[in-house]
């Protein structure tokens, strides 16, 4: 497929911001969803990465694509390519948010490219989002966010298995069950139905199950990274390697690369899907 994209690249520089208030109810279904503790009370500092789940768009029902996203050609640019998936991104904190605060997203397209990749034709989207809680500004995040097109004939297995991933020195497993994936998408307001709809995964998109969100791994890499060095990062960066189902468990991985932490993910005996690096 030839996409035009001078017409694509129209969308560079647009801009979008929505706002919402962090309640105490938020944080305490969050936490619930990843199995964690935590202050709730107003003025405690908030969940990491909590900002996924703040101003979210809300299109109508009726204004959803097949795929469960809302239509294209708003704020992202409309490329005719039937996949979506999120890339990577990265994060640099400035400040916490707290429970109680009004959370400010300022969100601007900052680039759209086409690449020839191994499955064709790629296209992608940077955006960069600044956030404020109350007027301070608390962290800056670049979203990278691919499009590609539909496999045909069922994905290829690639001639020699990738070699399962080792184990970090700090190593946590995660049930990949369709509750949390459910409950994450109800939490981030995603309804890409890839997450929560087996039948629409395997029989529309080709996949042998439901595909566990980018960002609730890069959440999960996040507070493990904070967890094991005891406080937020000032940076924090994530890649997507290859995807990964709920037909087995996954682990979270963190391994000392001197002053900062290497994370990832992995499916049970299989390779990397996600990586990640944290530094204070």
């Amino acid at each position: 497929m030839t996409l035009d994209i001078d017409h694509l690249r129209g969308w560079i520089g647009r801009e979008d911001s929505a706002a919402e208030t962090v309640t105490p109810e938020l944080v305490h279904r969050f936490n619930a969803t990843l199995d964690r503790q935590g202050d709730t009370a107003p003025g405690a500092v908030a969940p990491l990465l909590i900002h996924f789940c703040l101003g979210q768009p809300a299109a109508p029902t009726a204004g959803l694509g097949e795929d469960g996203h809302p239509a294209r050609g708003g704020f992202l640019p409309p490329v005719p390519l039937p996949r979506r998936m999120w890339a990577g991104g990265g994060f640099t904190f400035h400040d916490d948010i707290r429970v109680g605060e009004r959370v400010t997203r300022r969100s601007r397209i900052l680039d759209v490219t086409v690449k020839e990749g191994r499955s064709g034709v790629l296209c992608f989207v940077t955006v960069e989002h600044r956030v404020d809680s109350d007027g301070r500004a608390v962290l800056t995040e670049r979203q990278d966010i691919v499009y590609r097109a539909a496999e045909t004939g069922g994905a290829k297995a690639p001639a020699t298995p990738p070699a399962a991933a080792p184990a970090g020195a700090q190593s946590r497993r995660i049930t990949a069950s369709a509750p949390l994936l459910f409950r994450y998408s109800a939490l981030t307001f995603n309804g890409h139905r890839i997450h929560y709809d087996t039948p629409y995964a395997r029989e529309v998109e080709g996949y042998p199950g439901l595909i566990i969100h980018g960002p609730l791994q890069a959440t999960l890499l996040a507070h493990l990274a904070a967890d094991t060095r005891g406080a937020r990062p000032a940076r924090f960066s994530f890649r997507s390697l290859s995807p990964i189902f709920d037909t087995a468990d996954f682990t979270i991985n963190a391994e000392p690369d001197g002053d900062a932490l290497k994370l990832w993910t992995a499916r049970i005996g299989g390779p990397v899907a996600m990586e990640a690096r944290a530094e204070w």
